[in-house]
């Protein structure tokens, strides 16, 4: 079912926001509409997008491929996305990430058997100052986690499995 058809409100809404001959702006909101539901941009909504704001969905493609906030690919409930550029790298988000990935038995970008945790490892969230963070992304929205422990993300795992 296309997008327009499935949220037919949210899409006029959404469009609304920009004048006819800029409405190629709207592609985020689109964008986050479109994965709502299953945590991922499936290909046929990227094409919709496309469609919708009078772009190629190799464009549509490029800015789920830029940015930490969109998916193409199914993955866990929640996604903990590990800030590891360099100034959190020198703070021992890579140690951190590692150690993270062996007390979860995954490896980065893998998902746990349950379906609830992927890992990923992302560059900048801006708190560089305050790493390790990460930031988690599920049902209810981005939440960002600074000076973090395994110890302490550990916790935070097994309350989200618990809340599932």
């Amino acid at each position: 079912m296309s997008l327009e058809k499935k949220y037919p409100k949210e899409v006029k809404q959404i469009l609304a926001k920009y004048p006819p001959e800029q409405k190629r702006s709207a592609v985020m909101p689109l964008l986050y509409l479109a994965q709502r539901e299953e945590g991922y941009v499936s290909k046929h909504s990227m094409q919709d997008i496309a469609q919708i704001v009078g772009i190629t969905d190799t464009e549509v493609a490029s800015i789920i491929g830029f940015y930490s906030l969109y998916h193409d690919e199914k993955a866990g409930k929640f996604r903990i996305q590990v800030c590891t550029d360099l100034p959190c790298a020198l703070r021992g988000a890579d140690e951190f990430l590692k150690n993270l990935c062996e007390n979860i038995g995954i490896q980065v970008g893998e998902t746990t058997e349950d379906g609830l945790i992927t890992i990923e490892a992302v560059t900048c969230l801006a708190g560089c100052d305050k790493a390790p963070m990460f930031q988690t992304q599920g049902p209810d929205g981005i939440k960002y986690h600074e000076n973090m422990t395994v110890d302490k993300t550990m916790e935070l795992i097994e309350a989200l499995k618990k809340a599932a």
